[in-house]
């Protein structure tokens, strides 16, 4: 008990010293002898339970009644002690809970002192903020001003050649979407025209089939003639868009040698090539009697899928990886193709089977119109996929920069509240370094020049000292 009284008399100095490791010590002991009472209350339950199980055991096991009675005196002794046990932590608690109390009672009294010192020193020091905001908030609102105005003006300069891209962008698609217009309605006047001029050059072939009977060579050569005239009113260019009579050698070394390749989009090409055979036609034209001119037209069919199939074994769509899977023949005849259609209506198929396919000057024309047409289609696509890439281009930088522009004005913000947190640790609060530095001057220190910035006058607050003895003593 001495060394307890000790301990406490110890324990109220301490807590004279600094009420806020008194506290916590007190209540470190409150704690600890809570936990001492609860083991001892649990210790004497358990004792207690264990009392009345002997007392039980020994009204039934009679025979062990000796052991049992020095067994439960044994207890009986053992409840004592823990009784007296129990009895001083219950003292030693309501010792504790004392001090608590007077703890508690000190701590409220200084939290209450501090709490008035920290009200006066913010009601000061919001006085002072208030006006160094009114300063800063001035500062700041100009130089966002400038700021704004100057980005205004930069994205305004960044957006303007945006903004005339997207303007030549569109009015080039309407040119474009005019320019398709006016195509289509020249290439409606041309289908009308090839039709007129298919009716002119059908009978000027006849007179010339007449001219030039009996010599294939001649007839090869002006079927070549009537193939370049058509091939140069398509609108295509020749050496760019078809060669005439060009050596193409492919990748197992044959040469080859087709009439006309034409060259379409995405590097594919297709082969058109001229048979004439006008003999049997010219006969089924000139003869009178029917007989002669279902045999001359048999003939003529004959001869026609004569050349399908030589066409077909030379295998000119085989001879590039690019190659469209047929060749065009072209009879540069309306009149020989439609007689022979007449005769043998199987005969277009019978030229497909074979990877042929049969055309004359109106349908080879409308076949080149079209392919035409495609090139240019490919010319606008190629150019509005170039336009499109340029302006996602000047997004992407417009994006980048307004992105950067954010950023710019997030450091604005972070520097604004960076100077503000600054100033406030350089004059704001007890001990502040103007304080100090004003102290020194005030000590002695030789200066020419004297700080003018507002700041906190209050020195720092110095720790309380501990309560001399004889004031624990009293408490005690």
């Amino acid at each position: 008990m001495l060394a307890f009284a000790v301990a406490c008399w110890v324990l109220l100095w301490f807590v004279a010293a600094n009420w806020r490791r008194g506290r916590a010590q007190a209540q470190a002991i409150l704690q600890e002898k809570s936990a001492q009472l609860h083991d001892l209350r649990a210790e004497l339950d358990t004792s207690t339970e264990r009392n009345r199980q002997f007392e039980l055991d020994l009204g039934q096991r009679e025979a062990r009644a000796e052991a049992q009675a020095a067994r439960l005196a044994e207890l009986g002794d053992e409840r004592d002690g823990l009784a007296d046990v129990l009895h001083q932590t219950r003292q030693q608690l309501s010792q504790a809970q004392s001090d608590l109390a007077e703890t508690r009672l000190g701590a409220r009294k200084d939290r209450e002192a501090a709490e008035r010192e920290i009200a006066t020193l913010r009601e000061l020091r919001e006085e002072m903020t208030g006006q160094f905001k009114l300063l800063a908030a001035e500062t700041l609102r100009v130089q966002q001003n400038d700021i704004q105005k100057a980005q205004g003006e930069q994205l305004t300069a960044l957006l303007n050649p945006f903004r005339e891209q997207v303007h030549r962008f569109q009015t080039e698609l309407q040119s474009r979407n005019k320019v398709l217009d006016e195509e289509g309605a020249r290439l409606r006047e041309q289908i009308a025209f090839l039709h007129k001029r298919s009716e002119d050059i059908s009978r000027e072939a006849v007179n010339l089939t007449r001219a030039l009977k009996g010599d294939k060579q001649r007839q090869g050569a002006w079927g070549e003639m009537v193939l370049e005239r058509i091939l140069e009113g398509s609108g295509l260019e020749s050496g760019t868009h078809y060669d005439i009579q060009a050596s193409w050698r492919d990748e197992d070394g044959k040469l080859w040698r087709p009439d006309v390749v034409v060259k379409m989009p995405r590097q594919k090409i297709m082969v058109i090539d001229s048979k004439v055979s006008l003999n049997d036609y010219e006969v089924s034209v000139n003869a009178e009697d029917p007989a002669e001119v279902q045999s001359a037209l048999r003939r003529h069919v004959a001869a026609i899928r004569a050349h399908i199939v030589t066409l077909g074994d030379k295998g000119y769509h085989r001879m590039d990886d690019n190659s469209v899977d047929y060749v065009l023949m072209f009879i540069p005849i309306e009149g020989a193709f439609s007689d022979a259609l007449r005769a043998d209506p199987s005969l277009a198929g019978f030229a497909l089977e074979r990877g042929v396919g049969l055309t004359t000057p109106t349908t080879l024309m409308l076949t080149l119109r079209t392919v035409e047409h495609i090139w240019s289609v490919e010319r606008r696509e190629s150019n509005a996929m170039e336009i499109a890439s340029r302006a996602g281009a000047l997004y992407d930088k417009v994006a980048g920069f307004v992105d950067s522009m954010e950023a710019v004005g997030r450091a604005l913000d972070q520097a604004s509240r960076a100077h503000g947190q600054a100033v406030d640790r350089l004059s704001r609060g007890p001990g502040n370094v103007i304080r100090q530095v004003e102290m020194l001057r005030d000590l002695g220190a030789r200066a020419q020049k004297q700080i003018a910035m507002d700041h906190d006058r209050q020195d720092q607050q110095q720790p309380l000292s501990p309560p001399p003895a004889g004031a624990s003593e009293a408490a005690e």
